[in-house]
């Protein structure tokens, strides 16, 4: 059974804490309705529920520091910036926040760690006075990142943070969102870490939002920042074992890729591995695996012998039994609770946390619950669970249908001594939000990342 958390709560299937995020100021008076739309809805409180109060400027422009070194003071600078800037400012002027200059320098420091990471960054060496923090789909929901990372504490130096990765797309502050949290790597590196999600792709910010947001935000910049930014998706991590008992990844499991070695030429000391045409069995595959697999990719393919990142990015649980192809998504598997017995029970582990899916995904998942709280505990199985988290509350930013989900978001805190027993946190959704203008079209554009153009993902 899962721990009690201090908020009184015994019930696995309910959150542990409910957190109140309605403590938001409201967006200014502004008479610039041309770029601020009406079509954000509030999932909770409205304006009048929150108190306001008169918004200070910070100190803008962000530069960067004399000595090159980010410390806590400057990312917090930042997250008031951005916050701020979100309220008060078009899009188009968040150069005068936040330089190009600035940019570079900050996308290229945190390129050189993430790139140096595993693709499964294992986190061990943990104190009897720390806790693990994990985070789901964020999807450019800023102000909701902002409230998660001060309930969470992110300013203690006990706490150790990861992301299980969809930092764009669909909200509007997809790139704020991105910089805050790469900034915050920096700064920490062996404390944060950032995985990457399916949305951290070419194809899906082409899609979803991203690529116009950043091209709309920095004009005649905006094709060279967008590019730094798809550098710097190629080198998050795909997965995270935590304390050696709690695996991660944005979509979960993934296969073996059967390959079989081709004869080798005399003279020749390479041995060219093509894929074994006979194999049409799936297997799960293992974290020797996943750790050889090529990351580096715009996106990643659903054909040829580089399919465990697309697995690991884009898989989903299945209530079936046995590993199939994701025919929904059209890239990644679906695997039934007998692999998620295998896989945890190979490694020792107890928990699998993944992410992937929020509440226009799950109402159409049939025997799979629902997103209202921000999480759901899929497979019960002997060695542990699997658990789906999703961070963004009232999600997605904007919806077409008069109904809005009003999900929860949610993230877990894993408590020592063994890291492996989750206390869930849900949150709702900070209201008002400022008023934004959608980056993609919202009321035509699939849903759930379904159908794909797959045509198109060629890298």
């Amino acid at each position: 059974m899962f721990p009690q958390s201090d908020s009184r709560n015994t019930d696995p299937t309910t959150p542990a804490v409910t957190a109140d995020a309605n403590l938001n100021p409201p967006p200014p008076s502004s008479s610039d309705e041309d770029f601020f739309s009406s079509v954000s809805v509030a999932s909770s409180s409205s304006s009048e529920d929150t108190q306001s109060h008169t918004q200070t400027p910070p100190q803008t422009p962000i530069s960067w520091p004399t000595d090159s070194v980010i410390n806590q003071a400057w990312v917090i600078s930042l997250m008031d910036a951005f916050d701020w800037g979100s309220r008060n400012l078009p899009p188009s002027e968040l150069p005068s926040i936040f330089s190009v200059q600035v940019f570079d320098k900050l996308v290229l420091s945190a390129s050189k760690i993430l790139h140096k990471e595993p693709n499964c960054v294992r986190i061990d060496g943990l104190g009897t006075d720390s806790s693990v923090v994990v985070v789901g789909d964020v999807h450019g929901q800023l102000h909701d990142v902002i409230f998660l990372l001060r309930d969470a504490g992110f300013t203690a130096d006990n706490r150790v943070f990861v992301f299980n990765g969809d930092y764009v797309d669909r909200g509007a502050w997809g790139l704020e969102t991105f910089l805050l949290l790469l900034a915050w790597k920096v700064s920490m590196p062996h404390k944060v870490y950032l995985l990457r999600g399916n949305h951290e792709s070419k194809y899906c910010t082409s899609v979803y939002g991203f690529e116009k947001e950043v091209l709309t935000k920095y004009g005649d910049k905006g094709k060279h920042v967008y590019r730094k930014c798809l550098g710097c998706f190629e080198g998050l991590p795909l997965a995270s074992i935590i304390a050696g008992r709690v695996y991660t990844a944005h979509g979960g499991l993934f296969r073996c890729v059967a390959t079989t070695p081709s004869k080798r030429s005399k003279g020749k000391k390479t041995r060219k591995v093509i894929l074994n045409p006979e194999s049409s069995s799936l297997v799960l595959g293992s974290l020797e695996e996943l750790s050889r697999a090529r990351r580096t990719v715009l996106d990643p393919p659903w054909e040829g012998l580089n399919l465990i990142p697309g697995d690991v990015l884009w898989s989903d649980p299945s209530m079936s039994p046995g590993l199939s192809p994701n025919k929904e998504r059209g890239i990644g598997l679906l695997w039934g609770p007998d692999c998620t017995e295998e896989f945890l029970k190979k490694y020792n582990l107890k928990l699998i946390i993944r992410s992937h899916e929020g509440p226009d995904a799950r109402e159409k998942r049939s025997g799979l619950g629902g997103m209202d709280e921000g999480y759901t505990i899929d497979h019960v199985v002997e060695s542990g669970k699997l658990i789906t988290l999703f961070s963004a509350p009232d999600y997605p930013q904007f919806q077409a249908t008069e109904e809005r989900f009003k999900n929860k978001g949610a993230y877990i805190v894993l408590n020592p001594p063994n890291f492996d027993a989750p206390v869930f946190h849900s949150f709702e959704a900070i209201t008002p939000r400022p008023k934004a203008n959608p980056f993609y079209d919202f009321e035509d554009v699939i849903d759930s990342d379904e159908e794909l153009d797959l045509a198109s993902m060629v890298s």
